[in-house]
């Protein structure tokens, strides 16, 4: 099963698959650029199709739970 982790050590915390430094954004991009499934895999070879596949469920996931945090600024003038 090919997970996708966070880690503040690799990438700034970017979302990855696991076991390698390859981001959830970049493999995103390749498929966003026409790359196909097997361009990707031949280009980097520790993915899979697995690994493809849980990328995408990682994306359509975080569409689904879109969350907007309002964080409170400090008003001008206030102390």
């Amino acid at each position: 099963m090919v997970r996708i982790v966070a880690n503040p050590g690799i990438l700034g915390g970017k979302p990855i698959v696991e076991g390698t430094r390859l981001s959830v954004e970049h493999i995103l991009g390749l498929l966003a650029s026409g790359m196909s499934h097997a361009e990707i895999i031949a280009d980097y070879p520790d993915l899979t199709e697995e690994s493809i596949r849980a990328v995408l469920g990682y994306a359509a996931r975080a569409l689904k739970n879109d969350i907007v945090i309002d964080m409170p600024f400090p008003r001008e003038g206030a102390s």
